[in-house]
């Protein structure tokens, strides 16, 4: 084993990153085992707001049943009610004209709309206030790696640099990604050129509100839920927006567009152009007409998905977005972080206890690999094909949503928080359903091209409403994946089946597929 440095501090582990994923391993390392010995080192002096602001079912368990947050939960953000799909076309000309897919009532399974700043702090607090080490802020250059011994970590902070050492250190840096761009390990999803741009707004309008109510009371009737505390997509060609609101009033209005089919617009403040893009469709236009941006809240990020072909070895473990990250459609984000910091948790507590830790590393790696590139294939690849049509959405949400819940939401609430050490797709069990979401997935972005070679596209998006009476993990729930399943075999009976015998073709290029943008004066 190495020696220590000279004045070079000893720990258990030292886990880089204090928000999310980095205090909730550090949470439940110390919980299951107190007397280890575990710093956290936080480059922020205070958390801002980030995105993967949405919890789903599994992130939900994690959070509440794992972590034990449900009363800060209850009481420091809001509850999510499910998600909901606009669609609008050239006949579409208010909110009331759009087709909606989305829940009748309330949601059963627990997920939450949070501030992540807020809930970042209280899980770092935690991890503290069970023996948890903070040096903040604290900022990580070179990290010394040797299997099976001491890492070394060198840190920056109070203008000066201090080396200290561990048996594990634990990568939670986020995007940044810390060890898998400094060992050559992150590599760039090319087959899913994603850019998100995203701000806070203030002055949104409430769609449960009185205003909207009697403008359109056909249109507020239909639902007897809530919709402004879901996850509310405006989706068109090639582009997805999410707007999720915050405990407090400030709303979180982003744009997710694949670069292979939408041109974004250039000039103007940032704020102003993402205001402009979301001026297209009639429900963003309608909600946020007299909404603004807050200055110096507009982010960009292009080329999101990417993955680390390494995400554990003997002696260190990455997670969260430290060791990829897939999309934001659907809110996967925080049921990676559950995943990775579950798998983290137990296989160093496994070397703690003595235990030879190859075999559990080499399952470790082989697992997440599998799983992240399955779970983008099944869920994700040219998804951005399709996401515009009523129709095929309808079909897809209720397939995804469907075999989520049953294959693997439903998992936690009825074993135990076991289930989560086990990734998405890598059981045998799980092999026929990535099959079968794989093949759907594929076959409706080969529909969708289709459609858009002979000018068919978003012919449904007028004056339809699905609205769902949602998912439980009951039997009887199983059957709206069976009628999904009839409605894709009429969908090829009748359309699908003129691309049987065509290779599914690639993306198209962003060659004349510009998404018209709306000028409106810009605002500052």
């Amino acid at each position: 084993m190495n020696a220590p440095a000279q004045d070079a501090r000893v720990y258990d582990a030292i886990i880089i990153g204090g928000a999310l994923s980095g205090a909730a391993t550090a949470f439940l390392l110390l919980r299951e085992h107190p007397k280890l010995r575990v710093l956290i080192l936080e480059k922020s002096a205070a958390f801002t707001r980030r995105v993967g602001e949405a919890t789903v079912e599994v992130s939900g368990y994690f959070l509440t049943r794992v972590l034990g947050l449900t009363q800060h939960l209850n009481e420091a953000h809001l509850v999510k009610q499910g998600m909901r799909f606009w669609f609008f076309n050239e006949r579409t000309k208010s909110l009331a004209d759009c087709s909606e897919i989305g829940g009748r009532y309330l949601s059963r399974v627990p997920a939450f709309q949070v501030d992540r700043a807020v809930l970042d702090e209280e899980v770092l607090r935690r991890a503290c206030a069970l023996g948890a080490e903070l040096w903040r802020p604290a900022s990580v250059g070179k990290v010394h790696l040797s299997a099976s011994e001491l890492q070394t970590v060198e840190v920056r902070r109070q203008e000066r640099t201090d080396s200290v050492q561990a048996r594990w250190v634990v990568d939670a840096s986020g995007v940044a990604a810390l060890l898998a761009r400094q060992e050559g390990w992150r590599q760039p999803n090319t087959a899913h050129p994603t850019t998100a741009v995203w701000a806070r707004w203030t002055g949104v309008k409430d769609l449960d509100g009185l205003e909207l109510a009697e403008k359109f009371p056909h249109w507020a009737m239909a639902c007897h839920g809530i919709r402004a505390t879901a996850t509310n997509h405006f989706t068109g060609d090639g582009w997805w927006a999410w707007c999720i609101p915050l405990k407090g009033g400030d709303v979180s209005v982003g744009v997710v567009f694949d670069q292979r089919r939408v041109q974004w617009p250039e000039g103007g403040w940032p704020g102003e152009r993402l205001k402009n893009f979301l001026m297209q469709h009639p429900v963003a236009r309608e909600i946020l007409a007299d909404a603004q941006w807050r200055e110096g809240d507009v982010h960009w990020r292009k080329n999101l998905p990417y993955s680390s072909r390494t995400v554990a070895g003997d002696g260190f473990a990455l997670v969260g977005d430290a060791s990829g990250f897939l999309d934001p459609l659907y809110s996967p984000g925080m049921d990676w972080i559950s995943f990775t910091v579950s798998s983290t948790v137990k296989l160093i507590l496994s070397q703690q206890r003595g235990e030879d830790i190859a075999p559990l590393v080499a399952k470790h790696n082989r697992d997440f690999a599998r799983s992240y590139e399955r779970w983008f294939t099944a869920i994700y690849k040219d998804k951005y094909e399709y996401l515009g049509e009523y129709d095929l959405v309808r079909l897809a949400f209720l397939l995804d949503l469907g075999l989520y819940y049953f294959g693997v939401a439903s998992q936690p609430f009825k074993r135990g928080k076991i289930a989560l050490c086990e990734s998405v797709f890598t059981s045998p069990f799980s092999g026929p359903f990535f099959h079968l979401m794989r093949t759907y997935n594929r076959r409706f972005a080969q529909i969708a091209r289709l459609r858009r070679e002979g000018a068919r596209l978003q012919k449904q998006n007028a004056n339809r409403r699905f609205m769902f009476k949602g998912y439980t993990f009951a039997r009887a729930s199983v059957l709206p994946i069976f009628g999904a399943l009839a409605g894709w075999l009429r969908l090829e009976m009748t359309e699908g089946w003129r691309s049987w015998w065509q290779r599914p073709a690639a993306a198209h290029q962003p060659d004349a597929l510009m998404v018209p943008v709306r000028r409106v004066t810009p605002q500052r």
